[in-house]
């Protein structure tokens, strides 16, 4: 039996496999966070909605239809009425961490802390990434006559 104090334990790569980019932002849809925090997606966007104020353009936007036709292409979603007629809410990292403040259960805080840590680590790959292509750069750059 499950304590209210257990730590959720939840791959990175369900998360992963949820972060998409979508406006040159890496970001999760609502449908995606509800469904981690256990509610249910409308529940989710009336207390976006409730609090549009916590949530500028910076933090969350929602798709647009070329948008949400490119996730139902790429398989993200089954179709377009898996999302009930309703615009999803793409949120980014910052738009992750102001969720908790307006989804107070436990399970949203839980959630939102492995989220944002799998945010975290995204980056920091994606910078260990950077930094291992420029080396190599410069090291062709060096040597650009002797490998081939």
């Amino acid at each position: 039996m499950k304590n209210e104090n257990t730590p959720i334990i939840i791959p990175n790569e369900r998360i992963i496999n949820k972060i998409l980019l979508l406006q040159n932002e890496k970001v999760i849809l609502d449908v995606h966070l509800a469904e981690m925090y256990e509610v249910e997606t409308r529940v989710l966007k009336q207390a976006v909605r409730r609090n549009m104020e916590r949530f500028p353009t910076d933090f969350m936007f929602q798709l647009d239809e070329k948008e949400i036709n490119s996730v139902v292409s790429q398989n993200v979603i089954p179709s377009k009425s898996f999302f009930g007629g309703a615009k999803p809410f793409a949120f980014n990292e910052t738009g992750v961490a102001m969720l908790s403040s307006v989804l107070k259960s436990k399970k949203a805080i839980q959630m939102n802390i492995v989220i944002i840590r799998t945010f975290v680590a995204l980056r920091q790959l994606s910078i260990s990434y950077e930094d291992l292509k420029r080396k190599i750069e410069e090291i062709e750059t060096r040597f650009d006559g002797e490998i081939k």
